[in-house]
């Protein structure tokens, strides 16, 4: 179109010489011109040549302005750098490899006492951010701090650092995660990219409908809504379970998360409005391998004699934190023969639980002393007749042992008619999301 515009260009061009040259009738003249033309449209549509294509060129020569120079940077520009500590850093080539060169802000460092803490919390894995001005002098320093959710801040004001330890701003993200049990809940978790605070909020949900010891089986499948606590887009930890679903031996058990207005505290619900918050919990213990299931036939490890065994044995290292399983009052807290040092808890009058072969005691722990679900109230051991570290646990009804893994347990007040209808309200959107995290409904949407 560009050669077809310039072939244009020069017949007008001839067609004006044609004109002025030889003077006659202008309809002629146009025919001729238009002959002219159609010939050279005819040529240019087949192959035109180097010579024409040369012809209707133009070498067009600009002036241009000269280019202008970019300005020059502020005094009060900096550059934003950051790096991770790595594993034999010191606070120098932390500095260094922040293009930091600051003599003055290196003796402020070693200095000053607020910021000592850098020097002690140099953990491996730390993201630290810094600004930096053209020349290496330190702007701005933020040092994350091993308690969460706080910070040192050094800041340059008035030409002097400042010091100071201030708590992260920080964002709330809501993430969908899905898994599918193979070999172990935190395995499946960590394949889901779930961070493990997320899977023990899982445990102590359904805590007291399944049993996480010994009740897991492949093919199980959950899923979970949950908060994310983020600075500046980096994850600080791991919020709140925000709604739950655990699908265990063929059993759908969901959970959402509810504070009313008129209470201190939330709790999870059924979506239904029932709590899930059970009288008793499953196990006292956090995760642990079972060594025998409750009423096994099994070999008295001193006499030698096959007898029944009335609990469930909970292998564990030497150490481990045993918790109480409900709201309760020490019965007894002492050795008993076979059982070395044991715990036993009255609950509601005709329930006690029993908790044996303990290396130590909860430290203060008495006789008639009030204890919470989930206190700690000593440590696996291996004393009284026992041939490795485990505890031995007794769920009794009136005195009477009874399997602590199925038997029938009562659950928290349930809601009010005007709590129901608010958490039926707040719980939906909660839901909407649990039936998309899912994985049938993944599948549906691939």
């Amino acid at each position: 179109m560009r050669l077809m515009n310039k072939a244009k260009s020069r017949i007008l061009a001839q067609l004006e010489i044609f004109r002025v040259v030889h003077p006659g009738p202008f309809w002629a003249s146009l025919g001729v011109a238009g002959i002219s033309m159609f010939g050279m449209v005819a040529a240019f549509g087949t192959s035109p040549s180097t010579v024409e294509i040369s012809i209707a060129q133009q070498t067009v020569v600009e002036q241009l302005a000269p280019a202008m120079r970019p300005a020059m940077r502020q005094d009060n520009e900096f550059f934003v750098r950051e790096d991770h500590v790595q594993r034999g850093d010191s606070v120098a080539s932390l500095l260094a490899r922040l293009d930091i060169q600051d003599d003055e802000a290196f003796r402020f460092l070693r200095t000053n006492t607020t910021t000592q803490a850098i020097f002690r919390q140099l953990r491996p894995g730390k993201q630290v951010t810094a600004h930096v001005d053209s020349g290496g002098g330190l702007q701005a320093l933020i040092y994350p701090l091993n308690t969460n959710d706080r910070a040192l801040f050094i800041e340059r004001r008035d030409g002097q650092l400042h010091a100071s330890e201030r708590a992260l701003p920080l964002e709330t993200e809501v993430q969908m995660k899905s898994g599918e049990i193979r070999y172990s809940l935190f395995g499946a978790t960590d394949e889901a990219g779930i961070p493990d605070g997320i899977a023990m909020q899982l445990v102590d949900i359904f805590g007291g409908d399944i049993d996480f010891h010994r009740g897991l089986q492949l093919g199980d499948r959950f899923s979970v809504v949950y908060e994310t606590l983020n600075h500046h887009g980096k994850l600080i930890r791991s919020g709140r379970v925000l709604a739950a679903e655990f699908v265990n031996a063929g059993k759908t058990y969901r959970a959402v998360w509810f504070e009313s207005n008129d209470h201190a505290h939330g709790s999870y619900y059924t979506p239904e409005g029932k709590s899930l918050r059970k009288a008793f919990l499953r196990s006292p213990l956090e995760f642990s391998r079972i060594s025998s299931g409750f009423t096994s036939a099994r070999l008295h490890p001193i006499k030698q004699t096959w007898r029944a065994h009335k609990g469930i044995d909970y292998a564990a290292p030497t150490g481990t934190k045993v918790k109480s399983t409900a709201d309760g009052t020490v019965d007894f807290v002492g050795t008993q023969n076979g059982f070395g040092r044991v715990v036993i808890l009255r609950h509601q009058g005709r329930y006690t639980t029993v908790y044996a072969h303990l290396s130590k005691f909860a430290p203060g722990l008495r006789k008639g002393q009030r204890v919470s679900q989930g206190e700690v109230i000593g440590n696996v051991g291996s004393t009284g007749w026992a041939t490795g570290p485990h505890l031995h646990y007794e769920f009794r009804v009136n005195n009477v042992q009874q399997n602590p893994l199925s038997v029938a347990l009562p659950t928290a007040v349930p809601l009010t008619r005007q709590q129901l209808a608010s958490f039926r309200s707040k719980a939906e959107p909660y839901l909407t999301q649990l039936n998309l995290a899912a994985p049938r409904s993944l599948a549906l949407l691939d």
